[in-house]
């Protein structure tokens, strides 16, 4: 088979002859940039789909594409079995009962062997990406936290109106759904009355959590809901109802595994700590359906959020794969799912999001969303009626096509298809193509438990990052009330953020705060940026009171403290320097000493892209930023590369087409004039032999055999013409793809060794803006 590894391309299987029956020996290269417009797969049980699909992700990975998957069904958690050594002992806990590991690791072996694979390419896939499932509500993979889904959304989808209404409508129905409650976002008062506390937060700058969210339904954050009071729209006494729903969903034994585990953060999702490329398979089979539901919304408007925090460009950066989409995007009906999904098929493609959408069930979904898919998978379809819901949906995917679309011939292809054999209907190319998948690198054993997803994870369970530790504070003494301080002497309070029972008071204990703005200035590099620092500091007995090396960030900025405390609040004993007016003088001295000695910008260069990192950007963002860029230029350059052989290449294959058709030609020629000449030398003998031949014709059968000849010389230097340009047309391709691979050596921007830059402030750009007695609880 002609080789398949070439850059950009991904090798999906081999091309396909439907007449005869049989593959051919030319591998179907899928350009990678193409999955930007989106993909769709269509194929019944049977029909090969999860194979294709599982292909398509192990090449992006193999290419240093991150992934996204969600597995509705069980079956992507086959992307962990992986085996490079293809031994018995490495497939013996996972082949099915009855079958004997030997004969699986063989069975493997030989249909990778048949593809032009080995156990070697399963080790490039393995070094390639990190490969994590995560299993929300359940520690059988690793846990997800939902907690950040009612966190206030960045700044991209703060500043987009529409975006934000999307955000909140699908957040408060997804909610919702889970605690039983059809919310309509015109009709239910209680969908409403959800969005209009995640809006008022939001707005506010506010992060939520669902403590707080049932808190509120008690005592909304406003007066009115459109003209009318509060009261009057969504009594106190029926807004009860609402919050014990929303309770006992929290109560309800299980829920507190959806707040446990990995905060849900697609940046994190998509890549390791150290830059290298995840594929984090989200597996919810385990899930009842509003439960899918809930995490699937929230975990789409995640990636929308992510989407749009993401500079523009024309490569492929990641991919959403969603295995079964049937209930996720139906024509008519509008699940929280469905808003985000359809944002994502429209604005995706100028983030570089490739999506990717499977189902066995072609039937419910909307195919004028499905339009925006630019890609189409097309597998054996069990009814007539999914025939042709099909056939709509590729019909208004190629509207804008400038190739059009038989309808009559695209029904003959569906007919005619088989298992593992897919038409590949693809706006970027002048025809759909026909081929057979490839057998898949890892071994594929179908729908995983909760028991064999714990037992594949084993070690490979990622640890949740420690949350910081605060710095301990002065010993907490005997609770009393609030100290005195002397005048001049200010005093603010941090947020209690959850409130304690009623029978409890909040008890203060006392920091010391500092905060300044910092301008971090270098005109040379062009760089203008401004730091705000907020710390505390503990105040203690002793010579040294107050040392600001001990200091940790504070977890509220400077705007968000308040003047009063809370009521019925205690406080813990204040150290005599914290009273003393003169301290503060002194302290806020040695904060600015020390913001001067301890601050600075750094940042980072690569010397081969000559890019300089952003302020505040970390290393990781840095490199992975680097790494697209690269991508864009490889992708470039692969592009130009193309279009400077197209046209030597366009010409050797033009002159091999009619060579082949010259070859054929004399071949006809020859034969026939070879059939001719045993004729006419048989009639010869025979006249001869009956004592009455034709006049001369022994003559015109030597003159036959003569004119053979010339005939089969003429086949002959047809046949060299033939392999002469099939020669040039090799050497010619191995030349484009030698420069090519030289192109992708070139730029490795994970491996490159940076260039650290540190800027200092001066000390006139050190602002104090102020040093203050801090009340924590």
């Amino acid at each position: 088979m002609t080789d398949f590894e070439k850059l950009g391309l991904f090798y999906l299987g081999r091309n396909y002859d439907l007449g005869q029956k049989q593959g051919l020996d030319v591998p179907l290269l899928y350009d990678s940039k193409d999955l930007v417009t989106h993909a769709v797969c269509v194929g019944m049980t049977g029909s090969g789909k999860t194979g294709l699909c599982v292909s398509l992700l192990e090449e992006a990975a193999i290419d240093g594409i991150p992934a996204i998957v969600i597995d509705p069904k069980g079956d992507l958690g086959n992307l962990m079995l992986q085996f490079p050594n293809l031994s018995a002992e490495e497939f013996a806990p996972w082949v099915e009962e009855g079958v004997a590991p030997e004969q699986a690791a063989v069975k493997w072996k030989e249909g990778l062997a048949r593809w032009g694979q080995d156990g070697k390419r399963i080790g490039k896939l393995s070094e390639a990406a990190e490969f994590t499932i995560y299993t929300p509500g359940s520690t059988a993979g690793v846990p997800v936290s939902v907690l950040k889904s009612f966190a206030c959304p960045g700044e991209s989808v703060m500043e987009d109106r529409e975006t934000l209404r999307d955000r909140i409508q699908s957040t408060a129905t997804a909610l919702l759904s889970l605690a039983g409650i059809e919310g309509d976002p015109v009709q239910s008062r209680e969908h409403i009355l959800l969005a209009t506390i995640l809006d008022t937060a939001w707005k506010a700058g506010k992060d939520l959590d669902l403590a707080a969210m049932i808190q509120q339904v008690q005592s909304p954050p406003v007066l009115r809901v459109g003209v009318l009071e509060l009261e009057a729209f969504y009594p106190a006494k029926e807004r009860f109802g609402l919050a014990m729903a929303l309770n006992n969903l929290v109560a309800s034994s299980g829920f507190e595994m959806w707040m446990e585990g990995e905060p849900l953060d697609v940046g994190a999702m998509l890549y390791t700590a150290t830059g290298k490329p995840r594929i984090s398979i989200f597996s919810i089979a385990h899930l009842n359906d509003s439960e899918r539901m809930f995490f699937v919304s929230l975990l789409l408007n995640q990636i929308v959020s992510w989407m749009r925090s993401q500079p523009g460009t024309t490569s492929l950066r990641a991919l959403l794969y969603m295995d079964e989409i049937f209930g996720y995007f139906p024509p008519v009906k509008n699940p929280p799912s469905k808003t985000p999904l359809l944002t994502l098929l429209k604005q995706a493609r100028a983030y570089g999001l490739g999506v990717v959408l499977a189902t066995q069930n072609p039937v419910d979904l909307d195919y004028k969303g499905l339009s925006n898919a630019g890609t189409w998978f097309i597998g054996r379809l069990q009814t007539e009626r999914d025939k042709q819901r099909v056939l709509e949906g590729l019909e208004g995917a190629a509207a804008g096509a400038s190739a059009g679309f038989d309808r009559g011939r695209m029904e003959e292809i569906l007919a005619g298809l088989g298992s593992r054999v897919f038409l590949m209907n693809n706006v970027h190319d002048d025809a759909p193509a026909i081929f057979e998948t490839r057998w898949a690198l890892t071994y594929l054993r179908g729908p995983m438990t909760k028991t064999q997803i714990k037992q594949v994870m084993g070690s490979k369970k990622v640890v949740v990052a420690d949350q910081p530790t605060r710095t301990a504070a002065p010993p907490v003494r005997e609770a009393m009330p609030q100290p005195v301080v002397g005048p001049g002497v200010e005093q603010l309070f941090l947020p209690v953020r959850n409130p304690l029972p009623k029978a409890e008071s909040v008890v203060y204990e006392p920091v010391l705060l500092g905060a300044a703005q910092i301008l971090f200035s270098d005109a040379r590099r062009k760089v203008n940026q401004t730091r705000e620092v907020v710390v505390s500091t503990p105040i203690q007995d002793g010579v040294v009171p107050v040392d600001w090396q001990q200091c940790e960030a504070c977890e509220a900025v400077l705007e968000e403290l308040e003047a009063t405390p809370a009521d019925g609040a205690r406080f813990s004993e204040l150290a005599a320097a914290g009273a003393q007016a003169k301290s503060y003088k002194v302290w806020e001295k040695e904060f600015a000493t020390w913001l001067y000695s301890t601050q600075e910008l750094t940042l980072f260069q690569s010397p081969t892209m000559k890019e300089t990192s952003q302020p505040g950007e970390s290393e990781r963002d840095f490199r992975l930023h680097l790494q697209q860029r690269a991508r864009e230029a490889r992708d470039a350059g692969v592009a130009r590369l193309r279009q400077k052989y197209a046209s030597k290449i366009g010409t050797l294959q033009d002159r091999l087409h009619r060579a082949e058709q010259a070859l054929e030609r004399e071949q006809q020629q020859a034969s026939s004039q070879k059939l001719d000449t045993a004729l006419s030398i048989g009639a010869s003998l025979l006249g001869a032999f009956l004592g009455g031949g034709r006049r001369g014709g022994i003559g015109t059968g030597a003159r036959s055999m003569g004119r053979s000849y010339k005939e089969g010389q003429d086949v002959n230097r047809a046949a060299e013409d033939v392999e002469r340009l099939r020669e040039q047309l090799s050497v010619l391709e191995r030349q484009l793809e030698d420069e090519i691979a030289a192109l992708q050596s070139s730029i490795d921007p994970m491996t490159e060794e940076l260039e650290t830059i540190s800027i200092r402030p001066r000390k006139t750009n050190i602002t104090v803006r102020k040093v203050a007695l801090l009340w924590r609880a």
